[in-house]
C-alpha cells in the first residue's frame, strides 16, 4: 500500500460496505482511469470510508448524475469525466481523463469547483494517489451536520446519501431536522433539475 492510501486511511478510517469490482468494471475502464484507481478497486471494492462520509463508487452506476449534472455544459468539450468518489451529502468528484481531478460538484448547492490540475500526463499516477492522500472529513462534513445525522438517521448504505428535504435549490434550510436518507443517484439527478450550476475557478489543484 503507498503512502498516500496509508495517509487517507489514517484520516477517513476502514473501509465498510465493500462492494467487489468485477473483472469487466476493471477493463472497462483500463485506459480511461489511472491504473493506481483500478489497483485500489481490486484490492478495496468500492465502499465507504469514516463511517459513510466518503464512498467511492463505480462510474458507470454514476453515469445518470454525470450527465445530469455536466451532460449539456461546455465540460463534456473539454474532457471525458468519470465521478469516482462521492460525500455523504453530495459532493461529487469527477476525474477527466485528460485533465485529472478538475471538477468537483456540491450537489445540494448546485456549484462546483473548476481547476487546472499541476499534474502533467505522465504524472497521472501521482496525480491519482494525490487525490486520495489530500482527502479529508473536513471538507465532505457539509455544516458539520455528519454526526448528528449519523446518529439520529443511522448509518448509509453504499446507495444512499443524506439529502435535504426541501432541497436547498427549493430554499429548504439546512438544519438537520429537514435531512433525510435518500437513494443517491436519484437524489442526484432530481438536484441537477433544480437550479443551475454556478461555475468557480481557481489556479490549480495544488490547495487541494
Amino acid at each position: 500500500m503507498d503512502e498516500h492510501f496509508e495517509y487517507f486511511l489514517e484520516k477517513m478510517g476502514p473501509a465498510f460496505s465493500k462492494r467487489h469490482v468485477p473483472p469487466t468494471s476493471i477493463e472497462r475502464f483500463r485506459g480511461k482511469l489511472p491504473k493506481q484507481l483500478l489497483e485500489y478497486w481490486e484490492e478495496h471494492g468500492w465502499c465507504g470510508y469514516a463511517d459513510g462520509l466518503f464512498w467511492t463508487v463505480d462510474p458507470q452506476e454514476y453515469e445518470p448524475v454525470l450527465e445530469a449534472w455536466i451532460g449539456d455544459t461546455p465540460f463534456m468539450e473539454k474532457d471525458v469525466y468519470h465521478i469516482i468518489a462521492r460525500s455523504a451529502f453530495g459532493e461529487l468528484y469527477f476525474w477527466g481523463e485528460n485533465t485529472f481531478e478538475s471538477l468537483k460538484i456540491f450537489a445540494p448547492g448546485s456549484y462546483c469547483f473548476s481547476r487546472k490540475s499541476m499534474f502533467q500526463a505522465d504524472q497521472v499516477e501521482h496525480g491519482l494517489r494525490s487525490f486520495f492522500g489530500k482527502r479529508n472529513r473536513k471538507e465532505n462534513d457539509f455544516a458539520a451536520l455528519f454526526a448528528p445525522a449519523l446518529k439520529r438517521l443511522g448509518r448509509l448504505r453504499h446507495d444512499e446519501m443524506y439529502g435535504f428535504i426541501p432541497a436547498l435549490a427549493l430554499g429548504g434550510p439546512s438544519e438537520l431536522s429537514h435531512l433525510k436518507r435518500v437513494k443517491a443517484v436519484e437524489h442526484l439527478v432530481l438536484l441537477a433539475q433544480l437550479a443551475p450550476l454556478e461555475v468557480m475557478t481557481s489556479p490549480t489543484l495544488a490547495d487541494g
